[in-house]
């Protein structure tokens, strides 16, 4: 794949320093917008991928498949194969599901970049409806009701030149908490109020190849929207900036890469609604078949070790990965993540 074909150097550097000054501009700004614990649509920082959980999320700056949508948009610019296709399920704190999907799309050998489509769903489960009133219980019973969430993205990345890849990501985003009762009607109907909202959000990422053995940069945001509101109240979604490195340590050895890597990542990130967190991650792959992962996040109340394994296997033109994850989560117990990729 020739990467250099199609744009010129001169709007190389403009794609480049535009999407990095938009990273700094939103690292800067975000200190003065910090609201602990006020964003909404939190399901948005549940990311899928069982190999990035078990690596604490430190992925700003990996290269990768379909599943690079999620994290950095950028890392797929530089996606072999023709396609990549990507599925997980996440059992995540109080019964609440998290399912994902996504696929990226390489044709003609990346000349003209790499097309992805994303999406996320959340079942919360069922929940039971009711109001305050003066009877002998204190409130009337209205039965049941069952919120939801969904994001559908839509991505493209593209490497510039044998370094620098850029990526974005547009997508849409609804959540739903369910029609809410505020009163009775003098029929005694419950009078409905809506409690769904909707908006579309941006993510935006570069990924730098250093040239310096396997060394990789990575920035990315994630989020970027406009104020939404249910009734009354606003609220931002949950906006977060990352820089991380990563690196094959073993290159800095004698060791095969065909038998032996130990990849290791770190991320530093800046989010809207919490303090900010290092995120740190290591790899060991034995013949590009089994990986052994483990991960730390800084300041996490409840959580902030994670381990996993991952098998990886190649056939005849088709590729199949495994992932598993496992994340201790304090009082809500452990959370389990399972993922699976394919590529062509």
């Amino acid at each position: 794949m020739n990467e250099h074909r199609g744009l010129s150097m001169r709007t190389q550097r403009g794609v480049v320093s535009f999407i990095a000054l938009l990273c700094v501009l939103t690292a800067i700004d975000a200190p003065a917008q910090q609201k602990l614990a006020q964003t909404g649509m939190k399901f948005l920082n549940v990311l899928p991928d069982a190999r990035a959980a078990a690596m604490g999320e430190a992925m700003t700056s990996l290269e990768g498949p379909a599943s690079s949508l999620f994290f950095n948009t950028a890392s797929m610019g530089r996606m072999t194969g023709l396609s990549s296709v990507f599925v997980s399920h996440t059992q995540w704190i109080a019964d609440i599901k998290h399912m994902y999907a996504a696929a990226a799309f390489s044709p003609f050998d990346g000349e003209y970049g790499v097309i992805g489509f994303n999406f996320q769903a959340v079942d919360y489960g069922v929940f039971e409806e009711t109001i305050l009133w003066n009877n002998e219980a204190g409130y009337l019973d209205l039965g049941t009701f069952k919120p939801s969430a969904i994001m559908v993205g839509l991505g493209y990345a593209r490497a510039l030149n044998d370094k620098f890849s850029v990526g974005g990501n547009v997508k849409y985003v609804r959540q739903s908490l369910g029609d809410g009762t505020n009163a009775l009607a003098a029929n005694g109907d419950p009078v409905k109020v809506s409690n769904t909202t909707s908006v579309f959000a941006f993510d935006f990422g570069i990924l730098y190849k250093t040239g310096f053995k396997s060394l990789n940069f990575g920035m990315a945001i994630r989020n970027f929207a406009k104020e939404v509101m249910y009734q009354k109240e606003g609220f931002q979604l949950p906006l977060t900036f990352r820089v991380g490195v990563s690196m094959n340590a073993l290159d800095m050895t004698d060791a095969d890469p065909t038998m032996h890597k130990f990849l290791v990542a770190i991320d530093a990130e800046h989010p809207r609604d919490f303090a900010e967190q290092v995120r740190l991650g290591g790899e060991y792959v034995f013949m590009d078949i089994l990986s052994l992962r483990a991960g730390y996040v800084s300041g996490g109340d409840e959580y902030g070790v994670s381990y996993g394994v991952g098998l990886k296997k190649d056939f005849d033109g088709f590729g199949l990965s495994v992932d598993y994850a496992r994340t201790p989560f304090g009082v809500f117990g452990a959370v389990n993540r399972f993922s699976f990729q394919f590529s062509l």
